[in-house]
């Protein structure tokens, strides 16, 4: 048995287990503000306010998080309790 002191000098540390996420509904909140931001800027650049390249960044952003949304969507996986192979 290590004593306190090796201990304290050389802790062990055990890593936590992922935590299962639906990414699609991460990607989906993401682009919804990007969208939100598009139509922002869509309104400021048509009185003016800002330059057209604000808007295509932010148009840019929505087609990046539907292609994330996609990417998500394939490579989901199931959690284990929700997995219609596993047998009761």
């Amino acid at each position: 048995m290590p004593s306190p002191f090796s201990t304290l000098l050389h802790p062990t540390r055990t890593t936590p287990p992922p935590v299962d996420i639906d990414l699609g509904r991460v990607v989906l909140a993401g682009t919804g503000v990007w969208a939100l931001a598009l139509l922002v800027t869509v309104v400021l650049a048509l009185t003016g306010e800002v330059v057209w390249d604000i808007v295509w960044v932010c148009a840019t952003g929505v087609v990046l998080g539907f292609v994330g949304l996609l990417w998500a969507r394939r490579h989901r996986t199931v959690p284990a309790a929700t997995d219609p192979t596993t047998q009761d």
